[in-house]
């Protein structure tokens, strides 16, 4: 049996112009400019105005008169609605006149990294077996240089793609043909073997090039976690002589095929400030970066056209009246998208005044130290706003001082009490650390535990997990790989 009943809810949803000034508000500067470009190729009646044009003097609003508006008095509605009828021509794109020159501009493009190995390998004298094999394990080479794949995985790929039967065996032959290539180290399966193959390219009669490749041979393990003193047990050589072997070493390349990358087809992120701020006579001076504040209009042709469309409401016919609906929603879309712009920039200016209040020193000064402990809901309590807002404002977003960029996210750290009750920020420690360590004796490093003692003596007393905590997220190695001789 179904009953009928009545229920009061609150419920609280976001409506889309809200929607749509979160997802801009965490759009850093780069984005931003290309989610405008999408808007502007999207909605016509979306205009951004030009530096060049001036505003005109203040009469009538519905007198005012642009020089599009100039241009277009002759433009019916029935020309914007029956526009199929124009000329095929006029929509063409080779409608250039004959005295026109366009250049086209050549560009160049090296060979890929695996086009360069299938050529070497073209050149060697190989059946048509042993070529299909080869072109497979080169295929399995990764841009690095390195065979990651398993042989036996390819004899599988070969026998089900290319209906050849084989074995590890051959399989390992014409690897080796392929580890003679160059870049030297290229088809190694591991990064021993990359170097090694490297080294044997090398004078071999040279003592240095030798004992290399027997501590690569024989003591890799030992190498990689810098025991020097067991490979100088191990070979019964004194420090020189494994510091001139170690040096051959470390001039070899850990990645063949890096060097072959198209650096143009990487993405290098460019970081274009949001904020800029200036010091002029100790008062700080913020402004928003003009690529983060652009002048977004309406069109008045399509306001002037709305305005007609409307002045005949009774006479239209259902063309002109589904132009009326497409021109309406395309104009309350460029509004909305006007104040969501308007809102994001507030909310930045909002924000980065109340990083400034609460760093001032920092900023003023340029110190490091004086940076405060600051969290996201310190800046939200003095902004009145929600830490995801906050959140979102700080991502990926930049200030230009005049001391240098720095990530919005710099500024937020957790706080420490020292000895003597005073609260600082976890920055401040850290700078600490990395100050001892670069001044450490790179023969015998400060172990975590020899760090601790010494910002207890500083009056920072932490844990040594603690420092190695901080150390790690300061990128650097422990002790024993920071070793050197």
């Amino acid at each position: 049996m179904q009953n009928l009943s009545l229920q009061q809810r609150l419920l609280q949803k976001l409506s889309p112009q809200q929607i749509q000034v979160i997802k801009l508000l965490e759009l850093p500067m780069l984005q931003l400019e290309q989610r405008i470009k999408k808007e502007l190729e999207e909605n016509p009646v979306l205009e951004l105005e030009e530096n060049d044009f001036s505003a005109p003097e203040e009469d009538n609003p519905n007198d005012l008169k642009t020089k599009e508006d100039a241009d277009n008095e002759e433009f019916s509605v029935d020309d914007y609605i029956n526009d199929e009828d124009e000329p095929s021509y006029r929509f063409e794109t080779n409608n250039y006149s004959k005295d026109e020159k366009i250049a086209e501009i050549p560009y160049s493009e090296s060979n890929s990294f695996h086009e360069y190995l299938q050529e070497q390998i073209a050149m060697v004298m190989l059946n048509e077996e042993d070529s299909i094999l080869a072109e497979q394990i080169i295929g399995n080479i990764d841009e690095d240089g390195y065979l990651r794949r398993e042989l036996e995985a390819i004899v599988d790929d070969v026998a089900f793609a290319r209906n050849i039967s084989t074995n590890e065996k051959k399989l390992s032959a014409i690897l080796r043909i392929i580890q003679e290539l160059d870049p030297a180290g290229v088809g190694a399966r591991d990064l021993r073997e990359c170097l090694m193959i490297q080294l044997s390219r090398k004078e071999m009669q040279r003592v240095e090039v030798r004992l290399a490749y027997r501590i690569l041979e024989d003591t890799f393990e030992e190498f990689t976690k810098k025991h020097y003193d067991k490979i100088q047990r191990k070979f019964n050589i004194d420090e020189d002589d494994l510091r001139d072997a170690i040096d051959e070493i470390l001039k070899l390349n850990p990645k063949p095929g890096s060097s072959f990358s198209n650096n143009l087809n990487k993405g290098n992120q460019t970081i274009i400030p949001d904020f800029i701020l200036e010091i002029v006579d100790d008062e700080m001076i913020l402004s928003l970066n003009q690529r983060n504040a652009p002048e977004l209009t309406i069109s008045n042709y399509y306001a002037n056209m709305l305005k007609s469309f409307r002045d005949n409401g009774k006479g239209m016919t259902n063309d002109q009246k589904d132009a009326l609906l497409f021109v309406k929603q395309k104009i309350d879309s460029a509004k909305w998208f006007i104040d969501a712009i308007r809102q994001r920039q507030e909310t930045l200016m909002m924000v980065m005044n109340a990083m400034l209040q609460f760093q001032r020193e920092f900023f003023v000064e340029g110190d490091e130290t004086k940076l405060k402990p600051m969290i996201l809901k310190d800046i939200a309590d003095l902004t009145g706003l929600d830490i995801s807002t906050i959140s979102r404002v700080s991502n990926s977003k930049y200030i230009q001082t005049h001391f240098g960029i720095y990530s919005l996210k710099y500024f937020f750290s957790e706080s420490m009490q020292k000895e003597d009750g005073e609260e600082v920020s976890t920055r401040e420690i850290k700078s600490i650390l990395k100050e001892c360590i670069g001044n450490e004796n790179k023969q015998k490093p400060v172990t975590d535990d020899e760090l601790a003692s010494i910002l207890k003596d500083k009056g920072y007393n932490i844990a040594r997990r603690t420092v190695a905590k901080y150390r790690e997220q300061l990128d650097i190695p422990v002790a024993r790989m920071r070793k050197e001789l």
